[in-house]
């Protein structure tokens, strides 16, 4: 029978529900089992798509096209599985699937309410997301703080869980910040005891309570948890800040959660392999290089909106045996001030990632420029790829204002354009190409040494492409176009080979990115960074 540990949080929001929502299921798949993971955001949204990045952190892709929490990213990484649109449960999704059945007269002569009919469509998609991947257990993270009113049916629906699976097959687990006094260096734990409260006026009484702080808790600290907490002291755990969050599944099973969750469900497993983990984990603690990577963006000011493509630099460091320092520089800077743009000679490669919209894209444009004409290391990602283009169009292929059409519509020379499909599109979610397409990978190229196959299937997430009537003019010029799609018509890598690293993707390969299976393209980033500062020929991937 399958099982459901519930995931929920409290005092603030991103207090690491999702970390740890990964590290339980990292020590269960450690055990043997097998995991799958959904996680609920209470906003109506129907899911992240039209969201600005600095409302919500990056919208990350999924192989079947959803556009999704940025959670769903760790559970992929932590657990090297790949989910599906339908992991991510929002507010707007419930409400628009319960009403359309009122329309189509599912509930004839009923008075449709949140209570039963809400609660049920979420406990059906919870349950069925167990039962499509065979999963042992299904972990359910509850976005948001308890205590807030959007969360309500959803915390109503996990309660009702309890009576309907039983005990024995589901599990309570809360997060909830202990912060520590500046001052004093003391825990306050009321913070945490408000937040328990809170949860037991909806029903729910936590079996596990994780404290969330900057250290390690001491024991009065603990007993307190425990007492005010109604649980018993090995019930409680901490989840403190460490060196990577790939730690956490390891500090938090050596303070016995694994044993103890696996003891309450009955689950008869003793022995756990982390073999690979802890390697993973032991080279970034202790790498032998250090790279300084300059990531210039328009959502610079908050690192969430990157978080994918950062891991994934990561993932290629490790790889490596190379320390990433990630620097997040809004592009707007360089525009501002051109002088700024002799800030990028300090860093050992330069990327730029995704974006949407005109703000900032000459300041990524001069950064392109900048590590084209210097020779240093380039990374571009989606709009990375997109404004390479747009760079080479200018100043290399002499077509002057050449432009995306997303950013200027009157652009003399769109070598960016709408792609044909996209054309006449009214509604804005879920609208773009989204998830997994295959890209054919041309011999000879960097790109076929990265990946050293004929081809990849990678995620993507974009309405413009590179504008047939311009490839030949750009190949001319010494651009070489070294993935396609398999018709051929949408150019999906870029290379410079000439330069020490200048590669630029249309689609996002750090939603592909796992510990110690990094995304081919970050990892040859990462690699020729180390390269050229260590003052190594050009490499050669092989």
């Amino acid at each position: 029978m399958v099982k459901y540990i519930f995931v929920t949080g409290g005092v603030l929001s991103s207090v690491g529900k999702g970390i740890l929502t990964s590290s339980i299921g990292k020590m269960l798949q450690a055990r043997g089992l097998k995991p799958t993971v959904v996680k609920i955001d209470p906003y109506v949204n129907v899911d992240a798509g039209t969201m600005n990045p600095y409302m919500h952190g990056e919208v990350f892709v999924t192989d079947d096209g959803g556009e999704t929490d940025l959670d769903l990213g760790w559970y992929e990484r932590f657990l090297d599985l790949s989910l599906k649109q339908s992991n991510n449960l929002t507010t707007g999704l419930i409400y628009k699937s319960v009403i359309e059945k009122e329309r189509h007269g599912n509930f004839l002569g009923r008075c449709v309410q949140i209570v039963p009919h809400i609660t049920d469509e979420i406990k059906n998609r919870i349950k069925t997301a167990g039962e499509k991947t065979n999963a042992d257990i299904v972990l359910i993270e509850v976005g948001g703080t308890v205590g807030d009113i959007e969360g309500l049916p959803f915390l109503e629906a996990i309660r009702q869980m309890r009576i309907e699976e039983g005990y024995e097959n589901t599990l309570y687990v809360h997060v909830a910040l202990v912060p520590v006094l500046d001052v004093t260096q003391e825990m306050k734990t009321k913070p945490l005891q408000h937040s328990v409260n809170d949860l037991r006026r909806i029903g729910i009484q936590p079996d596990i309570i994780a404290a969330r702080s900057t250290q390690m808790i001491d024991p009065e600290t603990l007993r307190k948890i425990a007492l005010f907490g109604t649980i018993p002291e090995n019930a409680v755990f901490c989840a403190y800040n460490a060196e990577t969050v790939y730690q956490v599944p390891l500090i938090l099973d050596k303070q016995g959660m694994g044993d103890f969750i696996c003891q309450r469900l009955n689950f008869n497993t003793t022995n756990k392999e982390y073999t690979e983990w802890q390697t993973f984990v032991d080279t970034i603690i202790n790498p032998q290089h250090e790279v300084n990577i300059a990531l210039v963006g328009k959502y610079a000011g908050l690192t969430d909106s990157y978080v994918s493509m950062s891991e994934a630099l990561k993932h290629g460091g490790a790889t490596c045996k190379t320390k990433v320092n990630i620097t997040y520089l809004e592009a707007e800077k360089f525009e501002k001030n051109p002088q700024n743009i002799n800030e990028l000679d300090k860093f050992d490669g330069i990327f730029v990632p995704y974006g949407f919209g005109p703000r900032g894209t000459e300041g990524k444009i001069s950064a392109i420029q900048h590590a084209r004409e210097n020779n240093i290391p380039f990374l571009g990602i989606c709009y990375g790829f997109q404004l390479a283009i747009i760079e080479y169009a200018r100043n290399v292929c002499n077509l002057k204002d050449a432009n995306s059409i997303e950013i200027n519509p009157d652009s003399p020379h769109p070598v960016i354009d709408l792609m044909p499909e996209q054309r006449g599109i009214e509604y804005k979610g879920a609208t773009m190409r989204l998830g997994t397409h295959k890209i054919n990978i041309q011999p000879n190229t960097i790109a076929s040494k990265l990946y050293n196959q004929e081809d990849t299937m990678e995620r993507h997430r974009h309405r413009f492409e590179v504008n047939l009537d311009y490839v030949e003019t750009l190949k001319k010029n010494g651009l070489i176009f070294s993935g396609k799609s398999t018709d051929s018509r949408r150019m999906e890598t870029l290379e410079l080979p000439d330069k020490y690293f200048f590669f630029a993707t249309q689609f996002h390969g750090e939603f592909k990115s796992r510990p110690g299976k990094p995304s081919p393209a970050y990892k040859g980033f990462i690699q020729a960074c180390i390269d050229k500062k260590l003052d190594k020929p050009k490499p050669t991937f092989t």
